[in-house]
């Protein structure tokens, strides 16, 4: 089994910077997906577990060096610089693996490190001590809040430096991250509700002059692309709107993949190309 780590930084506009980040994340990067309207970058990085760990902390380092959140605008809410960094148990050509055992230690070691040498406060996501749990819309939610509810940092300083905010640091089981393109913003606000639910979190979102439902899908197996594509374009049609296109945001697992009958890729924005299998080293 291989670990993955999705890493979105609050940058998606600054090629050189971009470039140095990625060069930062050596041999286990596999994809770089860059949105200049939401000025969000995710890069994709996987490979056996120490390798990973290596990997995430030099571009941990890089991101954190290079960014100034106080100079940040974009169109997805972003807690940090250096904005959710989670570890993702990976078992190619296979379901995903539900023992996130490697993955939790991975997240808490990362988040130890990322507090201690670092200096950036994080909050955990994914299974917690005692069997609590935590999502990230969670974390987005009540970080740093006041009140019985708000969440204080689970490693780290307790405030966070201006420059460079915190981070959100999980452990999951592998997701999907997709977007519809659809005609207006209103219709885009008004849909992302009624999609959302315990296999689909989604948003509203205007990225520059269009407008997308923003989403990850979090049972892909079960629920895939496809379903929710057909599942806005619906909710569109009811609402006098359009559905102009999907996004795939970094990489898809190759079985999901499958499920989605190849005529379809196309109008869906997937391919081949864009699975996990098609990125990784025959050596692992």
């Amino acid at each position: 089994m291989l670990l993955e780590c999705v890493v979105n930084v609050s940058e998606g506009r600054d090629e050189a910077v971009l470039g140095r980040l990625a060069a930062a994340a050596g041999p286990a990067l596999l994809d770089q997906h860059r949105d200049p309207d939401h000025n969000r970058t995710v890069f994709t990085l996987a490979g056996p577990a120490d390798l990973v760990a290596e990997a995430s902390r030099a571009l941990a380092g890089a991101t954190l060096s290079l960014l100034d959140l106080r100079r940040h605008s974009g169109a997805h809410p972003r807690l940090g610089v250096l904005d959710v960094v989670p570890f993702v148990p990976y078992e190619p050509g296979h379901a995903a693996p539900g023992d996130l055992t490697v993955a939790v230690a991975q997240r808490d070691s990362f988040a130890r490190w990322l507090g201690a040498q670092m200096g950036v406060p994080s909050f955990l996501y994914g299974p917690l001590a005692g069997g609590r749990a935590r999502t990230l819309p969670d974390i987005r939610r009540l970080a740093f809040g006041s009140g019985p509810d708000g969440l204080r940092p689970d490693s780290g300083p307790a405030q966070s430096d201006p420059r460079l905010g915190a981070t959100a640091v999980g452990a999951r089981p592998v997701l999907v991250a997709y977007n519809v393109w659809v005609s207006s913003v209103e219709v885009a606000r008004l849909t992302a509700p009624l999609v959302r639910g315990p296999q689909v979190r989604a948003l509203g979102l205007a990225v520059g002059e269009r407008a997308q439902v923003s989403c990850n899908l979090v049972d892909p197996d079960r629920y895939g692309p496809a379903r929710l594509y057909d599942t806005v374009a619906a909710l569109v049609d009811q609402r006098g709107g359009t559905v102009e296109g999907g996004e795939l945001v970094g990489l898809i697992p190759e079985r999901v993949l499958e499920g989605v009958p190849a005529e379809r890729h196309l109008e869906l924005g997937l391919s081949e190309g864009a699975t996990v299998e098609s990125r990784l080293p025959s050596s692992w």
